[in-house]
């Protein structure tokens, strides 16, 4: 009894030894493998830039000889993507994506098409928040912000529902200004290239650090007219263009737009599918995490003038987005009305 209770107390030692952690666990089990970054817009695009960036040095992060495959699924402002990461995506953490920062809201605003729980996803992290802007080409008829109030402009969006239309509608609605929303451009790559035809006047939610990064000289050489820029605060780059917060008198307004704004201070959210196992979410977390922070993304973000400016992390972005879905039901109403094309 005494020889077989030793050897039981040495096997179980051994595997003690043996057995990996839940992180070594998450480590073997993406050793070698091949992650797949799903991008919820088109090629071209700022989402897509940072997508493939991030995409380029995450496995310098994951286990040795992991990959990272970068896929396209651009549809409804995110919503095609979003609803197949939460529903149709592998949940083994093969699979991740990088999302419009429109996405985890669309559910609390009422579109239909929106076929999940934002709180249930395992939120990733974000290498930014972002400042966006309303932009239009230099032939348009309109110089200033004040301009659109008084003349009425059309904007490239993707669909009906995506953030482009919705950022219409909200400085419509609390700015005052005449934008014409005209659909069917799949991404900002289609926008863009709208607007230099003419088939467009502008773009109503281009974010600061994706026009640098796609567009780096447009500014520069004439080539757009930046009329507003919104966000939690104002982009220290541009202290000459208006920022819409300090533009808004009405408070129910104001209140509006704050809420509506909720979407950029969350950046540009990377998400695991429900259903991941936690370790597995821990060690995805850390290494997006330890991305954000390597210098040759840094060097490689900066020289292509994609701004790494407030990395939060997965669980900062799922207490945001936790936090939205507490709005005051009267804000929440008047959201649900912009994005179902109201007022």
């Amino acid at each position: 009894m005494t020889l077989s209770r030793r050897a039981i107390s040495f096997s179980i030692a051994l595997l003690t030894m043996t057995v990996p952690s839940w992180a070594q666990s998450a480590h073997d089990f993406f050793k070698g493998k091949t992650l797949t970054l799903l991008i919820s817009s088109s090629s071209g695009g700022g989402y897509d830039t940072l997508g493939r960036l991030v995409a380029r040095h995450l496995s310098a992060h994951l286990p040795i000889n992991a990959s990272v495959l970068v896929r396209n699924m651009p549809g409804a402002g995110g919503i095609i993507a979003t609803n197949y990461l939460y529903a149709g995506a592998p949940k083994d953490g093969t699979t991740i994506g990088l999302v419009q920062n429109n996405t985890p809201f669309e559910p609390l605003y009422g579109t239909k098409e929106a076929d999940y729980d934002a709180k249930n996803f395992n939120w990733l992290g974000s290498p930014s928040t972002e400042t966006g802007l309303l932009v239009v080409w230099h032939t348009a008829p309109v110089n200033s912000i004040e301009d659109v109030i008084k003349k009425q402009i059309t904007v490239a969006s993707s669909g009906e529902h995506s953030t482009p239309s919705f950022y219409a509608r909200l400085l419509n609605k609390t700015l005052g200004t005449k934008m014409k929303i005209v659909v069917g451009y799949p991404g900002q790559a289609e926008a863009f290239l709208a607007m230099e035809r003419g088939e467009v006047d502008g773009f109503p939610s281009t974010f600061y650090s994706s026009l640098m990064a796609s567009h780096p000289t447009w500014v520069k050489d004439g080539k757009l007219k930046l009329l507003v820029q919104f966000g939690l605060k104002k982009e220290q780059a541009l202290p000459n263009v208006p920022f819409a917060p300090d533009l808004v008198k009405n408070a129910k307004n104001k209140l509006l737009l704050q809420a509506g704004l909720a979407g950029i201070s969350i950046g540009r959210p990377f998400l695991a599918p429900p259903g991941v196992p936690k370790d597995r979410v821990a060690a995805l977390r850390k290494a997006l995490a330890a991305t954000f922070k390597d210098p040759k993304f840094l060097a490689e973000a900066d020289a292509i003038h994609l701004f790494v400016n407030e990395p939060r992390t997965g669980a900062e972005l799922a207490q945001s987005i936790a936090a939205a879905y507490k709005m005051p039901a009267d804000v929440l109403a008047r959201l649900k009305r912009l994005t179902a094309r109201g007022g």
